[in-house]
């Protein structure tokens, strides 16, 4: 991947990375190692992640410690860990070189052509189809995606060192990282706020997506979703070479013909002359008008870096979606569980109105976990409209993730805005579960949702279903 003229082995020494199993450290982990990169890490608790990582021959540890860091030239660290981490304060005394996750990413971008793909939604489900439509197209990308990636011939992690010189990458628009990057290609999903926590008013969120489209290399492109009224000013104003996509009639890259077929759509789409002009069909396996978006951006986004539209096309029938999102994670008795990390409420929104037609007569219900406080008192109005989309939602409390309780916010905030034929508030996350499975008959579609750990709810569902003591 990229040119050899940085050599990052030579630049950082050993990379210890604090917090190395989660979803984001860990596939820069994977990077640095296959660049040549002597790698370590530590995370709080022992995981698969960390296990996997381990049996790549990167050194790991379970829990952190000053001493962890005696031997590193370099710490990556993310914005979760704060300045008491004893690693990070060791790593500051050290004098070591101390880098955001994104400033690691930044530096394997390096010679290389660069994908970011940003937006307040979307960004892993359509990263994982840019990569999957490149490697279909006969272009083997490197990529960093915070999930997995699923499709037809099995799952790779979000981690993988290509021998091209494109890296696909999100850009963490949460805390303002995605600013350390300067791609070859920006793709922008949509411009929603969110975050608002870190950047105080919407005004400075969307000025945060400007300045990141204004980092796109001279001769570089922006893709953006016609779709999105924040995407779709943005591509307005930018100044460079500009691609949008999407359903609107004006798009460049549009959706002719939309077609839901059982747990899947099939789009046509229609490319301009600088593409070749043709319309090409997108049999996806993934449910959801956000999705043959997604798949056509990711079509968009491979003709711009000159591969094959009706390779990359062909290639997107084969993927089956990012890890959490829409991942079936069983069926007991008619009752099919799916998992989903949406966590705004226009993800929710989006989610459950691909749950109805894939339940098809049967119901949807909903398990939510609320994913900050601060999401939470900004949108609670927003969630409790979103949530009405399903037939029946249950609430368990806020997972706080990195911040400190708020007094006054828990998830009450959302159910008392709906009815209580519509929606039930159980604090407690094991019990909101058993709560609804016992709703639950045969042909009813159930999910849980949320960016927390919601998602090991799944199998406490199928076991009651069950009927497991």
């Amino acid at each position: 991947m990229g040119a050899d003229a940085h050599d990052l082995a030579a630049r950082w020494g050993t990379v210890h990375l604090v917090g190395v199993g989660g979803a984001g450290m860990s596939v820069v982990a994977r990077l640095l190692q296959a660049r040549g990169v002597r790698v370590q890490g530590s995370d709080a608790t022992a995981s698969a992640t960390l296990a996997a990582l381990t049996a790549t021959g990167i050194t790991t540890w379970v829990g952190h410690d000053a001493e962890h860091v005696a031997g590193a030239d370099t710490v990556v660290v993310s914005t979760a860990v704060r300045e008491t981490n004893p690693e990070l304060r060791a790593a500051r005394a050290a004098g070591l070189r101390v880098l955001h996750r994104s400033e690691a990413l930044a530096g394997l971008m390096d010679g290389a052509r660069a994908v970011a793909v940003a937006g307040a939604h979307g960004k892993t489900t359509t990263s994982g189809m840019i990569a999957l439509a490149l490697a279909g197209a006969g272009l083997d990308p490197s990529f960093a995606i915070g999930g997995s990636v699923r499709h037809v011939d099995g799952t790779l992690p979000g981690g993988h060192h290509g021998a091209s010189d494109i890296l696909v990458a999100e850009a963490d628009e949460s805390d303002g990282s995605f600013l350390n990057y300067a791609p070859q290609v920006a793709v922008v999903t949509n411009v929603e706020p969110d975050h608002l926590d870190h950047y105080g008013s919407r005004e400075a969120f969307m000025q945060a997506f400007v300045d990141f489209a204004a980092r796109v290399r001279p001769g570089g492109v922006l893709v953006a979703c016609a779709d999105d009224a924040g995407a779709a000013d943005l591509a307005r104003a930018h100044r460079g070479d500009v691609v949008t996509y999407g359903f609107d009639a004006g798009a460049d890259v549009r959706i002719v013909d939309y077609l839901p077929e059982g747990s899947g759509v099939c789009a046509r789409v229609a490319l301009p002359e600088r593409f070749g002009g043709q319309v090409h069909t997108l049999d996806l396996r993934v449910p959801g008008r956000h999705n043959a978006a997604n798949a056509t951006a990711a079509l968009a986004c491979a003709a711009a870096l000159g591969a094959d539209p009706a390779a990359a096309a062909a290639a997107l029938g084969g993927f089956l979606g990012a890890g959490r999102r829409f991942e079936l994670r069983g069926e007991v008795g008619g009752v099919r569980v799916v998992d989903d990390y949406a966590h705004h409420p226009t993800e929710v929104r989006a989610l459950l109105e691909a749950a109805r037609v894939v339940a098809g007569p049967g119901r949807v219900g909903v398990l939510f976990q609320p994913h900050l406080f601060s999401r939470t008192a900004t949108f609670a109005a927003e969630f409790a409209t979103a949530l009405g989309l399903a037939d029946h939602a249950v609430v368990t409390d806020v997972y706080a993730a990195r911040e400190d309780p708020a007094p006054g916010v828990t998830s009450a905030l959302i159910v008392d805005r709906m009815s209580a034929a519509q929606a039930a508030f159980v604090p407690d996350r094991v019990d909101a579960a058993r709560a609804l499975a016992r709703w639950a008959v045969p042909g009813d579609l159930l999910l849980t949702v949320g960016a927390g750990d919601v998602t090991e709810l799944g199998e406490v569902i199928l076991a009651e279903l069950r009927g497991a003591p």
